[in-house]
């Protein structure tokens, strides 16, 4: 089971990625840019998503395009899930509980590139496995 404390570990150990709190609610960010962040539902998600509401802690990713989200949706959609408010917009919503490890460190490490400038992008690719 995924933590908030690997969430962490995964975001901060890519380069020149920050943490911050923001109303209470944990951030990691890549040059200021916004990549996973903690993402409790509002009310009216929950009302519209009735009984397949997700009662645990929700990560939040950005993906490079609505495809990608789309393909998320539909490979997992007992972990990955979305609101109306996403609608339109790349990112997906993921069971923090139900992610298993290697897809977490996948869907952060695929949200940092999406957001990262192409320069660092481009270095942390040609890294050694």
């Amino acid at each position: 089971m995924a933590t908030w404390d690997d969430v962490r570990r995964i975001a901060l150990a890519l380069p020149e990625s920050s943490e911050r709190v923001s109303r209470g609610l944990a951030q990691w960010r890549v040059k200021d840019k916004l990549f996973v962040w903690e993402r409790p539902l509002r009310r009216r998600e929950i009302d519209s998503l009735g009984g397949a509401a997700p009662d645990g802690p929700i990560v939040a990713a950005r993906v490079e395009h609505l495809g990608a989200k789309e393909a998320l949706l539909a490979d997992d959609p007992d972990v990955y899930f979305t609101t109306a408010h996403f609608d339109g917009y790349p990112a997906i919503l993921a069971r923090l509980q139900r992610i298993p490890a290697e897809d977490l460190y996948e869907l952060v490490t695929e949200a940092w590139l999406a957001r990262a400038p192409a320069p660092l992008v481009k270095a942390f690719l040609k890294q050694p496995l």
